[in-house]
């Protein structure tokens, strides 16, 4: 994850900035000494909020990179579990059928040794739906199910761990997507300060005053906003 501008960016700036004022301080005129030392003063304040909000930044914005990175490798993860839920689910539910096909066979054709071998040869998890079923009968009952597996107490576990494991992954999914969005806001964030930067920076070198105080109050106005902005973000996760 990118992390925008970088507290050594900022501390290069910090220093070109002195360096230039101090120049400037000898060759001014006596009546703008004053005025430019107090201009000096609030860009170079500009320039440590513009390096501590850039570090605060970069570091959040590193962090919920992290956060959104792990979040999505564990929806992966659930969504593979889900689908290998699925298909065990899937299998089981073949079998049932196959199984319950050859009962059907015997209990309709009255065929009692062959229907008692095939009952015998039913999933353990399938016997309760079956003999539920088998107790409506359906042969005489038309408003009996069309066999067990749409009785309630037809259960497949690895059906439940598919929707459990599909539920899981949704919701880390979820949680990856907002975490990689809130990293993007931090990144957009420096964006802002490096136009600060930028600005106080090349307002030091504008021989017109004028020019110099109207970028040094841009910069400023860009700045609020920045630490609006700022504050309206989470922390970093822990």
């Amino acid at each position: 994850m990118p992390e925008g501008l970088s507290p050594s960016e900022v501390g290069e700036q910090i220093a070109e900035h002195r360096d230039h004022a101090e120049h400037a301080d000898h060759a001014a005129h006596p009546a703008h000494v004053t005025r430019d030392r107090v201009i000096s003063i609030v860009e170079a304040v500009l320039l440590s909020l513009v390096a501590l909000m850039a570090a605060w930044s970069g570091y959040s914005a590193a962090k919920w990179g992290s956060e959104s990175s792990l979040a999505l490798a564990q929806a992966s993860g659930a969504r593979s579990d889900a689908s290998a839920d699925q298909i065990q689910a899937t299998q089981i539910r073949t079998l049932d059928s196959v199984s319950f096909n050859a009962v059907e066979g015997a209990y309709v054709a009255h065929d009692t040794r062959l229907f008692n071998l095939a009952v015998r040869r039913l999933r353990a998890g399938y016997k309760p739906a079956f003999n539920a079923w088998l107790a409506l009968h359906p042969l005489k009952n038309p408003n009996a199910p069309p066999d067990p597996s749409y009785m309630p107490q037809c259960r497949i576990p690895q059906q439940t761990a598919a929707q459990v494991a599909t539920v899981q992954a949704n919701a880390e999914f979820t949680k990856g997507e907002s975490a990689s969005g809130t990293a993007d806001k931090y990144v957009r964030l420096t964006v802002i300060l490096a136009a600060v930067l930028f600005l106080v920076g090349i307002g030091s070198r504008f021989p017109v005053r004028s020019a110099r105080y109207g970028l040094i109050g841009i910069a400023a106005v860009l700045l609020a906003v920045s630490v609006v902005q700022l504050l309206g973000l989470p922390g970093p996760p822990s």
